[in-house]
């Protein structure tokens, strides 16, 4: 399968990631489970990229000043809704900080 671009993800969906950016920083994250339904499943590494480069995330091995130490795990589990939140995370070492889960629409309606 080939790499989908952020640009192809941004002419069908606003994922806020400026947003997603701001939250891993204020929760100082250092471990973000990150979980899409399935039609967007095709742009989590490139979701992945893209916050990697926000936020300054060094390679593995490299250290740099400026750098944020959060790693990335994405769930390629089902994801049916906002209700679908991953189980069994627990276990997990490191602890997860923070869960971004991303969809097709938002969560409530506006009236």
């Amino acid at each position: 399968m080939d790499k989908k671009t952020l640009a192809e993800l941004e002419e069908k969906y606003d994922l806020e990631l400026a947003v997603v950016v701001d939250k891993i920083k204020k929760n100082k994250a250092k471990l973000v489970l990150l979980q899409f339904p399935d039609g967007l499943k095709q742009y989590a590494i490139t979701v992945v990229d893209y916050l990697e480069e926000k936020l300054k995330v060094a390679p593995l091995g490299v250290h740099q000043s400026n750098e944020c130490r959060c790693k990335f795990l994405i769930w390629f589990d089902s994801c049916f809704g906002a209700c679908d939140a991953p189980v069994g995370l627990e276990g997990i070492k490191p602890k997860i900080d923070l869960v971004i889960q991303f969809g097709h629409n938002k969560l409530m309606p506006s009236y």
